[in-house]
């Protein structure tokens, strides 16, 4: 019998296509399926590609007992349950590296967005508004940026603002150094919030992380600085975020990801005025879709037809 493969939440269309077109797999016809739909299938489903919108729990696996495979079309599994999944031999598989750019740009574009509030002026035009006055900006040129997390995206948001002469520092336990003239390292993450103009969050969401940017960070952070995370939710408390720029503690913040997503209808950061969401589009380019897509295409292959496992993820 073939394996199944289903595609939960989204694919390249070409790549799509090859996938179906592959005689030794039988693939559900659709590659954007709803939640309930995806449940109705768990008992036959061999093969899974899931993006953000899907999270792989024990009630799910429980649902699946035919699951062999489970491939995380980005970097980030936070959203699978990678213990559950070992405990019944599901293997967990990535595509690292695919999103980083466009995860890195989408940072670069907060920044920019907050530090010359478009967002807002866009929003006053649309309003049939000219209120030039009130949209003073800053410049990112030469500013001390703090990049909390320098993997492999926080290497490419330092290197992607470079021509703007920044002062850039880094802290990160698992990384030395950098070779960028321009890029240091701090050992201290208050000094790190203490000292920059801008905070760009780029660590991986793990115990160590979780909530790691709270009450007591965001009070040392200069009152014109702005906080971007592009990276994941529930590494900044949203509670003291909120009081932050309630507040007016800081100048602003630009949030692509959040504790809960979607976001709330109801959440109280919907009403913050110094705050620029959008609605976890890091990874949104069709650049990133296709790289990811072909990553899980050769996974899959690579693992149903030559039993062999790539980038697989453990706890």
């Amino acid at each position: 019998m073939k394996p199944f493969i289903v595609v939960a939440d989204g694919f390249d269309k070409n790549l799509f296509e090859d996938l179906k077109n592959t005689t030794e797999f039988e693939v559900h016809p659709s590659s954007k399926i709803t939640q309930d739909e995806l449940k109705e299938m768990l008992p036959k489903i061999n093969g899974l590609v899931i993006r953000s919108s899907t999270t792989i729990t024990k009630e799910y696996l429980d649902l699946a007992p035919n699951l062999k495979y489970v491939i995380r079309a980005g970097a980030g599994t936070d959203n699978i349950d990678k213990a559950s999944c070992q405990e019944v031999g599901v293997k967990v598989s990535n595509t690292p590296g695919a999103n980083n750019n466009s995860a890195a740009e989408h940072a670069v574009a907060l920044m920019m967005t907050v530090l010359r509030k478009t967002a807002w002026a866009h929003k006053t035009m649309s309003n049939g508004g000219w209120d030039k006055s009130k949209f003073t900006g800053n410049e990112l040129a030469n500013k001390k940026v703090g990049i909390l997390g320098f993997g492999q995206i926080g290497q490419i948001v330092a290197k992607r603002i470079g021509g703007f002469d920044p002062e850039v520092q880094f802290f990160d336990p698992f990384q030395e150094g950098s070779d960028l003239s321009y890029v240091s390292k701090c050992d201290d993450l208050k000094k790190l919030f203490s000292e920059s103009d801008i905070i760009t969050i780029h660590t991986p969401l793990m115990d160590a992380t979780r909530g790691i940017v709270n009450k007591e960070l965001l009070s040392l952070m200069k009152p014109n600085a702005i906080l971007i995370n592009a990276a994941r939710g529930g590494i900044v408390n949203e509670e003291d975020l909120f009081e932050t720029l309630k507040e007016g503690k800081i100048r602003g913040a630009g949030f692509d990801v959040f504790a809960t997503e979607p976001l709330e209808e109801n959440s109280k950061l919907r009403t913050l005025e110094n705050l620029v969401m959008t609605p976890h589009l890091g990874a949104s380019t069709e650049e990133a879709q296709f790289r990811v897509g072909e990553m899980a295409v050769h996974q899959l292959k690579e693992f149903f037809i030559n039993e062999n496992l790539l980038n697989e993820v453990r706890v």
